[in-house]
């Protein structure tokens, strides 16, 4: 989502993240609504559909994990100076 546009610094190379929060949700997982449903189900133990989805995620999947380093590491073979 784009909150604010600022003028561009010609010392700068973009893009570049500069905020964000979880994890982006894992391939195939249904889009957002499915996104969501994941987040909801691992917040219930109880829900039956939990074991299957760790099982689905695999090891280390932390929904609520953000890196902003990680995230310019992936930007940047895409940056450009400005």
């Amino acid at each position: 989502m784009v909150e604010k546009r600022l003028p561009a610094d010609p010392d700068a190379a973009y893009p570049v993240c500069i905020g964000g929060e979880r994890a982006c949700p894992p391939e195939n997982c249904g889009g957002l609504p499915g996104f969501y449903g994941l987040l909801e189900a691992l917040q219930n133990p109880e829900d039956e559909r939990v074991k299957d989805m760790l099982l689905w995620l695999g090891d280390g999947y932390d929904p609520g994990a953000f890196s902003i380093d990680d995230v310019n590491r992936a930007l940047r073979p895409r940056r450009r100076k400005k």
